[in-house]
């Protein structure tokens, strides 16, 4: 999955739509859906205008302490991007460039829905090997169940990603970013697969919207679970979403 990122990377537009193909509703049912989708550009576009404010403040001569403090407010409050424990202690210019250096990412808002026992990922807190925390969307097969505290952590999970998102994929400026310079490649990871009626063993590339997209923004967003529509086995066709007149 994460070589789609190439794909994504090769697209020029400012904002891009992702779900899964197999989560697609007939077009009868689709006004509600589109909905929700226009929701979650909307919160995309506010948060990306703030964004691009606060780096256009940022790349002034000046920028006081206060305009700081308001920025590193909103950067951990509303954009849920944590910053480093001894922030206050840094120089106005270590500031600024740390801000600019969080800001100045692509941005994803991620609809959820609540948990109801699908297989796949979900939304997560995650420490990294440094020791700073994001949140990310994790993969099933990226947790060790045999660890308790995941386990549990696993059990207790209230919400499920049905690979909603909503991306804006260009910078302050209006010039693409590079999503490549985004990924996280330790986020690889190695899931089980059937071929020829062999079990085997398959090392994948960080998935497109888990280690691929570490570095972005996340926010996420719930959305009513009605917008999630799957397609796991031949008999969900016959679900009342999935069929037409």
């Amino acid at each position: 999955m994460g070589a789609l990122l190439e794909n994504l990377n090769d697209l020029d537009s400012d904002i891009l739509f992702i779900k899964n193909i197999d989560n697609i509703v007939v077009f009868e049912k689709n006004k509600e859906v589109s909905e929700y989708k226009k929701m979650l550009a909307g919160v995309l576009v506010e948060v990306q205008e703030r964004a691009f404010k606060f780096l256009e403040e940022l790349d002034e001569d000046e920028v006081s302490e206060a305009d700081l403090l308001a920025i590193a407010m909103y950067v951990s409050k509303k954009m849920n991007v944590s910053l480093v424990d001894d922030f206050d202690d840094f120089a106005s210019e270590e500031k600024k460039n740390y801000l600019k250096s969080k800001l100045n990412r692509p941005i994803r808002v991620c609809g959820m829905v609540k948990n109801e026992g699908e297989p796949g990922g979900g939304p997560f807190w995650v420490k990294d090997y440094n020791g700073e925390v994001s949140l990310q969307i994790v993969e099933f097969a990226q947790i060790d169940i045999a660890n308790e505290g995941q386990a549990k952590i696993v059990e207790n999970a209230t919400h499920f990603n049905p690979t909603d998102l909503v991306c804006g994929v260009k910078d302050y400026k209006g010039e693409k970013f590079d999503l490549l310079d985004f990924v996280d490649p330790e986020a690889a990871f190695i899931t089980m697969k059937t071929q020829n009626g062999t079990d085997i063993q398959a090392l994948e590339l960080p998935g497109l919207w888990n280690g691929s997209m570490a570095d972005w923004v996340t926010i996420f967003v719930e959305v009513p679970l009605r917008t999630f529509s799957p397609v796991k086995t031949v008999n969900d066709l016959l679900k009342p979403e999935h069929q037409g007149g």
